[in-house]
């Protein structure tokens, strides 16, 4: 045999020898599959001895509703965040374990948190809304009885802006304030169809009202302020302020003097603005024409007390040079021909003897006299003797330039549903009401609110801040109440501050035409164009007859 043939058969014999090999190892290897799944199918279960142990966690809220501004900007919203509880009878060295849970979240009471650990129970609350830096430094412990619960946290992306508006919740997403209150059982409804509320305050207004409200505060050093935008067709509050104000997000520590509603729970004795209302009262009712007058030469005495002018003209004034002029004699006089009867009758009607109509619970009460004598009525008829709030005040200017009609004050936009309110006073009475506005401001006292281009018209407002058994001749409440365009009324605007102090460049005054007058004229050159109104050539056809009115007279 040769060495080739000796070489192939060594390796035909080695072939062969290898694939029985091969062979008999998967047999094998299939066997142990046999074997085993016999053995999984056909063995014993062992009998389950422990009981599984459940923890019920507390059921938390969850998917609260947004809330948005009328342009569909979130002003409240939730995040998804986790809450950390513990199984404490499962801990096996608590002191440990709080030591360690301690380091991480230091806001947190050691002995606290040792106690519970220690407690043996089967549920405890650690810490409610971590954030995930917090979630992940717990986990990494890894202790099995800390474990966590999904909730959600409700959030304000605009901090402090609004938050009188707003409100805000407790831990578990209840409803304590302002919208977030009232309409608490619409946005905690998890049916719910609508998956926002809609409000109707522009949030780019807001911030006008409020940044230019803050900057009159520091200016003159005013110890608390309050501001309104509203349309005056619809009633719709496109912005509302009140200052001192709070962040929504963090409201642990704050005084209830920052959660106080300046605005809509604060009544005030609002001075000169309310002459609006007495001579729209006279003029609707024929009491008086725009061509009649009263002497103003001297003051009036009523009782043991005297009726004076701030800027005496001692004179016989007409009807429009007693609103221009803001004379109290005249405005008094006038108050006292309408009669006591009907002027009550009036301002009910206006909605300013009972709490306003608005989606907040934080309203406050007119303060009425006790008795409505005959010096209450010529006192109310300029703002003094009877407190209402800021929010009705707007809501009743509205319904005197608007053609007159009264409409609810609203938070909610809702463009779909718009009012038609109620008839107060006739077009013709609230066309004279729009003349008058406009001189105040032309010629008289509230011409540091003349936004050029925008037909502002107005009225100040002074009043002695009211304190128990009388008055604080130091303290004054100091407000203005605008409108703009006045020859086609759309918005009206309002600014107060409280016990604001006079200065260098305000000459020492502190009255409603130096102080307030000025928020409501930059308010309205930055909100103006936000809310689509154009500046026009100033036409002085709107007040010019009422003018040669005052000439006319005077010549005379």
């Amino acid at each position: 045999m040769t060495t080739e043939t000796h070489r192939r058969s060594a390796i035909e014999i080695a072939r062969n020898r290898l694939m029985i090999g091969v062979v008999l190892f998967c047999f094998a290897f299939l066997i142990m599959i046999g074997r085993t799944i016999e053995l999984g199918v056909s063995a014993p279960k062992p009998r389950v001895t422990a009981t599984r142990q459940v923890v019920t966690v507390p059921e938390v809220q969850i998917a609260r509703a947004d809330i948005v501004d009328r342009n569909g900007e979130i002003l409240a919203t939730n995040l998804e965040t986790a809450s950390l509880y513990a199984v404490p009878k499962d801990i096996k060295d608590p002191q440990e374990a709080a030591r360690q849970l301690v380091s991480i979240l230091p806001e947190l009471s050691y002995a606290d948190v040792e106690a519970k650990l220690s407690s043996g129970k089967k549920f405890v609350w650690l810490k409610r809304k971590l954030t995930p830096r917090q979630k992940w430094e717990v986990n990494a412990i890894g202790e099995p009885a800390f474990q966590f619960e999904r909730e959600e946290e409700r959030i304000y992306p605009h901090g402090r802006l609004a938050a009188h508006v707003l409100g805000y919740v407790d831990v578990d997403g209840n409803g304590l304030g302002g919208v977030e209150h009232f309409f608490d059982a619409k946005l905690g409804d998890k049916s719910r169809t609508s998956e926002q509320l809609q409000l109707s305050l522009d949030i780019r207004v807001q911030y006008a009202l409020a940044d230019e409200l803050q900057a009159a505060m520091r200016a003159y050093q005013a110890i608390g302020g309050a501001g309104l935008v509203m349309d005056v067709s619809t009633g719709e509050v496109i912005a509302m302020v009140s200052l001192p104000d709070y962040d929504p997000n963090n409201v642990r520590g704050v005084a209830d003097t920052e959660k106080f509603n300046r605005a809509t729970k604060g009544v005030y004795e609002l001075g000169s603005t309310f002459k609006t209302f007495t001579f729209a009262n006279a003029l609707d009712d024929g009491v008086v024409s725009m061509e009649d007058g009263y002497d103003a030469t001297k003051p009036l005495r009523i009782s043991r007390f005297l009726i004076r002018d701030d800027h005496p003209k001692e004179r016989y004034l007409t009807v429009p040079e007693i609103f221009t002029f803001s004379s109290n004699i005249g405005t008094a006089q006038m108050a006292l021909d309408i009669g006591t009867e009907r002027q009550q009758e009036f301002l009910g009607e206006l909605g300013l003897l009972q709490p306003a109509n608005v989606e907040l619970t934080e309203v406050g009460a007119p303060l009425v006299p006790p008795v409505w004598r005959k010096s209450s009525t010529m006192t109310i008829s300029y703002g003094h003797g009877l407190a209402v709030s800021p929010l009705q005040l707007a809501s009743g200017i509205s319904a005197m330039v608007n053609g007159g009609r009264l409409m609810t004050p609203t938070l909610v936009h809702n463009p779909e549903n718009w009012q038609t309110g109620k008839q107060v006073i006739a077009p013709d009475t609230s066309r004279k009401i729009r003349q008058l506005l406009r001189m105040a401001v032309t010629k008289g006292t509230g011409g540091r609110a003349d936004a050029v281009g925008y037909r502002v018209g107005g009225k100040t407002g002074t009043a002695e801040k009211a304190i128990a058994g009388g008055y604080a001749r130091k303290k004054l409440i100091s407000s203005f109440m605008g409108v703009f365009p006045m020859d086609d009324p759309q918005y009206a605007v309002f600014a107060l501050l409280d016990e604001p102090k006079g200065t260098k460049e305000t000459f020492g005054y502190r009255s409603g035409g130096w102080v307030a007058a000025p928020v409501v004229r930059n308010v309205i050159l930055r909100s103006a164009p936000l809310l689509g109104v154009s500046p026009k050539q100033e036409d002085a056809g709107l007040y010019q007859d009422v003018a040669l009115l005052i000439e006319d007279k005077k010549k005379k």
